[in-house]
């Protein structure tokens, strides 16, 4: 992996994120992003070889509970306050949020 960003590349990933960047942002996310794909190849450089892998820091947990199965809330009750609420469909209408 290379760590060196052309203009064009971070031109793809503004683009991407949809973001509008001026030259000089451009210029200074591409010496960002650089720094950390530096920073990604020296941990991908360490070696793992004898470390077991974990799914999580703990190696083992006690749940803070018991699962119990228990009702949940009505139907009616959940839509009750909802506003435009499609009751006879079982749903919640919300605004459009994207174009």
């Amino acid at each position: 992996m290379s760590s060196h960003l052309t203009k064009a590349d971070v031109e793809r990933i503004a683009e991407l994120a949809r973001l509008e960047l001026s030259k000089e942002e451009q210029e200074t996310f591409a010496r960002q992003l650089a720094e950390i794909l530096t920073y990604a190849e020296a941990v991908q450089a360490v070696d793992t070889t004898d470390v077991p892998p974990t799914t999580h820091l703990l190696s083992s947990h006690e749940a803070l509970r018991a699962d119990e199965l228990r009702d949940s809330l009505p139907r009616e009750d959940a839509l009750a306050n909802a506003p435009d609420a499609a009751a006879e469909e079982g749903f919640f209408k919300v605004p459009k949020v994207i174009g």
